[in-house]
């Protein structure tokens, strides 16, 4: 089933956009203190069960459900959210690994994410044509760029900021553990918050499509 091109979408107005932007900041002022309050817990900081794990969990599972509206709107862009729902939620999969190892059996949450992962790629790829036009049309929206931003913050620049090595040369006799955690998953996190403003923005520009088409 092919979609055709959605129209331009409506501007937010200056009110609208500073509201978000407040949104925003207290969103991230709120996470930031859980995050504080692991710091302060002196007991199995940034650990699987720590505040900061939950959270981010939380922001994947959330991010998801997003997509999955998105989706669900008829349309919309259902190749693109369908891709990207997939990705949010096998991340989840990915950070609840010890969980699933431990309750599941382990090596769950690899099956669980080929489960889910194949058949998206085999729906997208079929659909390969329709997806680069759903992809074109929000390609220069500030919800694709955040998408991308938080892609980059959490997949590439906190893997490469977290690692052992680099902490262990900052710090030489004074490493700790906690800190090169601490480090990476406080800018994992990071991500995952724009990412889940990515997909909000996302919604808000599908809406704004379908008002117009409507």
């Amino acid at each position: 089933m092919t979609h055709s091109p959605l129209p331009p979408e409506a501007t937010f107005g200056f009110k609208a956009i500073c509201l978000r932007a407040l949104c925003y900041i207290l969103i991230v002022a709120g996470i930031m203190q859980l995050v504080m309050l692991d710091a302060q817990s002196g007991v199995d900081r940034f650990s699987e069960s720590s505040l900061t794990e939950l959270t981010q969990s939380a922001l994947l599972l959330l991010s998801s459900l997003l997509m999955v509206y998105i989706y669900r709107r008829p349309d919309t862009i259902p190749h693109v959210s369908l891709l990207l729902g997939t990705f949010l939620f096998a991340s989840f999969v990915r950070e609840n690994d010890a969980w699933l190892d431990d309750y599941v059996f382990d090596g769950a949450w690899q099956v669980i994410v080929t489960l889910i992962v194949l058949p998206t790629l085999y729906v997208v790829i079929r659909h390969r044509h329709a997806f680069a036009e759903e992809f074109k049309s929000i390609s220069n929206s500030l919800g694709f760029g955040m998408f991308a931003a938080g892609f980059l913050t959490t997949y590439v620049f906190s893997r490469l900021y977290g690692r052992s090595e680099f902490w262990e040369a900052m710090l030489g006799d004074h490493y700790q553990r906690v800190i090169k955690d601490a480090a990476e998953e406080v800018t994992e996190l990071a991500g995952y918050m724009l990412l889940f403003f990515a997909c909000i923005e996302l919604l808000l520009l599908v809406r704004r499509r379908f008002r117009h088409h409507g």
